[in-house]
């Protein structure tokens, strides 16, 4: 018998794209996968709880369950001259206090915001709610993610892109770490690394083979957006650079994590590449 793997990821159209590969059996395996699809907020959360086998985070999040997850090297999200939107109404100006929905707690565009602007006033909201609640003047402003960066009402307007403050705080041209993937370290190591590799080859076949996919999820309305929308948000999210670390990303991720630590977000800083699954235990197993 199979062993079963619950692969928790957000609704939003990248993370669907990257696991239906599995979904459609595109990819052989040894185990049963089964997914959940939640809110980012509902996924840290889960995750600050060691719940699911292997689960989407926001990458602001990973310090915090760096005990009990290892991060995997597939299956990412960095923005690269884009990223979260701060929105507000047309004719609305900013007080240094302003209200401001963001997505949620742990998430990476949460830590830019709140050292950005520690004095607004945050609540917390589905990501899916938050253009509603600037329309209707629940807060001043909100944080857009995922596909809502690239289409909103047009009684608003970019305040700011996230993207350039992530650029002021780097101090030089790397890659904004949003989203990742991380795995429960419980698990066997032997079936860590076929699970790495199992996402590993589901990303990449579902990139080399968008054209075929894309229509797919179209046409069982997984995704909610339209196919040219999805097509531009997956060149943005799920695109060459999703399907495995590089070393630019690392160094983005090791920056964020410094970042965090500065600000106290973190009790002490962390090492991306300490942190990832030891591939070369594989080869030192059997070698």
């Amino acid at each position: 018998m199979k062993k079963t793997i619950t692969i928790a990821h957000s609704p939003d159209a990248d993370d669907i794209f990257m696991y239906m590969a599995i979904k459609f059996g595109w990819i052989g395996n040894e185990f049963d996968y089964k997914n959940k699809a939640l809110d980012i907020q509902s996924l840290n959360e889960f995750a600050l709880q060691n719940y699911y086998d292997v689960s989407a985070i926001s990458f602001a999040l990973y310090p915090l369950i760096a005990k009990e997850y290892a991060l995997l090297r597939t299956a990412m999200s960095f923005g690269e001259g884009y990223g979260p939107k701060l929105i507000k109404k047309k004719e609305t100006k900013l007080k240094r206090n302003f209200k401001v929905a963001l997505s949620g707690v742990n998430t990476t565009n949460a830590l830019i915001f709140r050292i950005k602007y520690p004095e607004a006033r945050i609540i917390y909201k589905n990501f899916l709610e938050i253009e509603k609640a600037v329309l209707e003047g629940e807060v001043d402003a909100g944080v857009l993610i995922h596909e809502s960066i690239l289409e909103f009402d047009t009684k608003l307007c970019v305040e700011v892109e996230l993207w350039d403050i992530w650029l002021e705080f780097a101090k030089e041209n790397l890659p904004l770490p949003l989203g990742g993937m991380a795995l429960r370290r419980s698990l066997p190591i032997t079936d860590a690394i076929k699970i790495e590799k199992d996402l590993i080859n589901a990303v990449k076949i579902a990139h080399l083979n968008s054209k075929i996919l894309i229509p797919m999820l179209m046409e069982r309305k997984f995704i909610r957006v339209d196919e040219l929308k999805l097509k531009t948000y997956l060149s943005l999210y799920a695109n060459q650079n999703s399907i495995y670390l590089n070393e630019i990303q690392t160094k983005a991720l090791d920056t964020l994590f410094k970042l965090g630590y500065e600000h106290k977000f973190y009790d002490k800083i962390i090492h991306t590449n300490d942190y990832l699954i030891p591939s070369e235990y594989e080869n030192a197993r059997y070698s």
